[in-house]
């Protein structure tokens, strides 16, 4: 199965400045994505959508190839994820090349490894799956989850309370939620309906550790993902040269 690796990684962060070439461990979050790719065995060609000059450069350190320059309109705080995916495939396509699959690649979710990419391309073929996602557990059930309203109630969540109250929290089933990891679907099924959710029975999760399922999108979220390197929850050798 041939599969693009399309990292997308755009200049104008405001959570974290900067935040697709900070460091964790001497290695910044775009090196993470390239190196792991780098490392499979299902990768048929690597390369970044960004509008970043800082940002492709440090791309090309790690093999990543930049074979265009991402539009303005696309790299806005409201620009769609789904449309930069569409930009890409039309730009391969354009230039007589296609893939059976994209795997896509976001940077503010770096510890994703090598493993964890082939194992959903695995899943991917021996389930017939449409799209396959990195997930994790969820750290407290949708049970004790809901809205409160605008009077500080949250009689929702009262009510899904009282209906599980002959359970305890140990009780519960399992539950899982998108991670950030990975995001790989099909080259035709994402053309043919411009979403990658839109098979939900043909739509899997491929589960991850949680020390390995960080998302960085504020300051406190890079300085729990510093932690963890540093304390070895992560361990660096996964993403050595």
């Amino acid at each position: 199965m041939r599969t693009l690796y399309l990292m997308t990684a755009r200049g104008g962060s405001k959570g974290v400045p900067d935040k697709n070439i900070r460091k964790l461990g001497g290695l910044s979050l775009v090196g993470f994505k390239a190196r792991a790719a780098r490392k499979t065995q299902s990768c048929s060609k690597l390369v970044i959508s960004t509008d970043s000059a800082k940002i492709a450069d440090e791309a090309r350190l790690h093999g990543v190839e930049v074979p265009f320059m991402r539009p303005a309109e696309l790299a806005s705080d409201n620009a769609k994820s789904t449309d930069v995916i569409a930009h890409a495939i039309e730009h391969f396509e354009d230039q007589g090349e296609r893939f059976d699959a994209v795997m896509l690649l976001e940077p503010s979710a770096p510890f994703t490894r090598p493993e964890d990419y082939d194992g959903a391309i695995a899943l991917m073929k021996t389930t017939g799956a449409n799209a396959v996602v990195g997930v994790r557990r969820t750290e407290v059930s949708s049970v004790y989850v809901g809205p409160m309203d605008e009077d500080g109630k949250i009689g929702s969540i009262v009510r899904r309370m009282k209906d599980h109250a002959d359970k305890g929290r140990q009780q519960l089933p399992p539950e899982y939620t998108m991670n950030g990891a990975l995001y790989l679907f099909g080259w035709d099924f994402f053309k043919q309906h411009r979403n990658i959710y839109a098979d939900e029975n043909a739509t899997f999760g491929y589960l991850m550790p949680d020390e390995l399922s960080v998302e960085i999108d504020e300051l406190r979220d890079l300085y729990f993902a510093e932690l963890l390197v540093e304390r070895g929850y992560v361990d660096m050798k996964i993403w050595a040269e």
